[in-house]
């Protein structure tokens, strides 16, 4: 069986820390790479068939897109200090990212298509929500979601408290078979607080033929190409995961494992 998890790594001399193609996945959508950068340092991106959601992780940067400079954007120190900024950009741009300060910086990617621009995404323009409750609540900033324009790319963040389950029930999105359910790829992308902390994310399907419960640590992305997720966050470790998802079909709509539904009816 394939091992689902990815581990962060040397940097690359683009700053590449981690990286998730479709190739290495062995799937269709998804892409998923993490840069890490000193302030001053840059790397650039040729243009291509490919989408792509820039997330600053921490930091500040400059973007510049087919020759256009954005402004400097990036509040937080960290992922665990605050909302989120991001930039779409559509298929065809070649652009580049420049550091301004020690950045560290997410790009997701997923083939695109239609007649989108590029776009700064501010902190305050994001949809935040709490979902669950008790033992289940977890905090969410819906970066991408699919009332945004976009061609195939979904990208949202979630801070789940210690103690707390995420992504729970299970639930799964990978038939496509709408209204009930959608096909989407997907990328959990970790980071814990502090970070010396461990979580753990169990990816199953109903037939087991993928049943895999790893141990994530900060830094560490899981593949999930299909099957349910859930997540929990031990006492005392705040847990934070970027979500990358993707498919041909641009809706997140989920079934949660039958076995476990019960207990939204409590």
């Amino acid at each position: 069986m394939t091992d689902l998890r990815v581990k962060t790594g040397r940097p690359a001399t683009d700053g590449c820390v981690l990286s998730v193609t479709p190739e290495s996945a062995g799937w269709t959508y998804v892409g998923f790479a993490v840069h890490k950068l000193g302030a001053g340092e840059a790397f650039e991106k040729p243009a291509t068939e490919l989408e792509a959601c820039l997330v600053i992780l921490s930091g500040k940067a400059s973007v510049t897109v087919s020759g256009q400079t954005y402004p400097v954007f990036g509040e937080r120190e960290n992922v665990f200090s605050g909302p989120p900024a991001a930039m779409y950009i559509p298929m065809g741009h070649a652009y580049s990212v420049r550091a301004e300060t020690s950045l560290e910086i997410a790009v997701c990617t997923a083939p695109g298509g239609g007649d989108h621009e590029p776009r700064i995404i501010p902190p305050g323009s994001i949809r935040a929500e709490v979902r669950g409750q008790g033992s289940n609540t977890r905090y969410v900033q819906d970066i991408l979601p699919e009332s945004d324009p976009a061609h195939s790319l979904l990208v949202v963040e979630v801070i789940t408290p210690g103690g707390n389950w995420s992504s729970y029930p299970p639930h799964k999105h990978d038939s496509d078979a709408l209204p009930e359910e959608s096909a989407l790829e997907e990328t959990y992308y970790h980071r814990l607080h502090p970070s010396q902390g461990f979580a753990f994310q169990r990816v199953y399907t109903d037939d087991r033929s993928i049943d895999q419960t790893i141990a994530v640590e900060d830094g560490d992305c899981v593949m999930v190409p299909e099957g349910y997720h859930p997540v929990g966050a031990p006492f005392g470790y705040d847990l934070y995961y970027l979500n990358v998802m993707a498919g041909a079909k641009r809706k997140w709509v989920f079934r949660n494992d039958p076995v476990h539904d019960w207990m939204l009816n409590k």
